[in-house]
């Protein structure tokens, strides 16, 4: 069975930022996602875009970043997809936007329900969805200023998104719980979180994989 992981930088492995515009990336085998695939023995497609937000166009840094424009494509070119695991959420967190927890938790629902909605899973049937509350963000470092305000937002999406999943029928799993941000910019994990994250994904996702 393929899983697709549709994210944004943290599945992508950006690594914590030390000045903005930085283009580091955590090794291949130290990202959550590969972390995750070699314990499951699974194929798992990243699609992972540093700025990607749920469904709203980025005003700063293009309409390109808007999940909801992508998510289709992606449907198409890699299906069949037994699982899809959103995780999206942190970007929406940006003060530009003006979010609260319960919009960016309804912006997932409707990556769920696009997904939902698909022919992209086995014989035409849409896959399954998990979908995963991000990692609270902290005011610090490089991005204190472009999140301001967002870890308040971001410990709101937790509980939203729950109610969200079970109201969609998606599973369900929150990344702070297993997963901090880098102080050096209050957003992206580290190598150990970035493991962390992937061995206890494992644990979400195995089930889901018997499911018929």
């Amino acid at each position: 069975m393929t899983i697709l992981v549709f994210g944004d930088s943290n599945s992508h492995g950006t690594l914590p930022l030390d000045r903005l515009g930085g283009l580091g990336r955590h090794p291949k085998t130290a990202r959550w996602p590969e972390v995750m695939a070699r314990a499951l023995d699974a194929e798992v497609i990243v699609e992972g875009h540093p700025g990607r937000t749920t469904v709203h166009d980025d005003p700063i840094d293009g309409a390109h970043k808007n999940g909801l424009r992508a998510l289709p494509a992606l449907l198409e070119s890699h299906r069949p997809l037994g699982l899809v695991i959103v995780m999206l959420g942190t970007n929406d967190c940006k003060a530009r936007f003006g979010l609260r927890g319960w919009d960016i938790a309804a912006g997932v629902g409707r990556l769920a329900q696009v997904i939902q909605a698909s022919t992209a899973g086995p014989g035409g049937r849409p896959p399954r969805v998990l979908l995963v509350a991000p990692v609270p963000v902290e005011e610090a470092g490089v991005l204190a200023e472009m999140f301001q305000g967002g870890p308040a937002r971001s410990r709101a999406i937790a509980p939203a998104l729950r109610q969200e999943a079970a109201r969609l029928g998606c599973a369900f799993f929150d990344a702070g719980r297993v997963a901090k941000v880098d102080g050096r910019d209050g957003v992206h994990l580290d190598a150990a979180s970035q493991a962390a994250l992937g061995l206890a994904m494992v644990d979400v996702v195995a089930p889901l994989l018997k499911e018929d």
